[in-house]
């Protein structure tokens, strides 16, 4: 595996996908299995109650700097600023307004959430550590 790290100055081309959190594992930051009660880690085996579960972004993009286009997905609690809270914070507002709407499916997205996210990352240039 190549360890060289460094700067990508890329402006953002789409956003790959509709769900832009995850619930994720305090441990190993692996995707949850979730069910009404309880969650399961596949990678490390750590359990619990579902109410106790954690959430992390996981925003996935396709970015294009001057000469080529990038798959690229970024994690975790840097796009905190960007999205002005918290993935948990987000999960909460995202429940509460598939409550109040009747949707039941619980990983959806509200169609205004990816509108806004689409608003404010498409043809914004950023710098990504690659």
């Amino acid at each position: 595996m190549n360890s060289v790290r460094g700067l990508l100055s890329a402006s953002v081309i789409s956003i790959q996908n509709s769900c832009f959190i995850y619930p994720a594992c305090q441990k190993c930051f692996s995707r949850l299995i979730l069910d009404s009660r309880r969650f399961n880690c596949l990678k490390c085996g750590c359990t619990g109650e579902a109410k106790d579960t954690s959430y992390r972004y996981r925003l996935s993009l396709k970015i294009a700097d001057t000469n080529d286009l990038f798959d690229i997905t970024v994690f975790g609690s840097c796009l905190d600023p960007l999205f002005g809270v918290t993935a948990d914070n987000l999960q909460r507002c995202i429940q509460d307004f598939n409550q109040l709407s009747g949707e039941t499916n619980t990983d959806a997205s509200p169609g205004v959430l990816v509108q806004a996210v689409e608003t404010c990352f498409i043809g914004k240039r950023f710098i990504f550590g690659v």
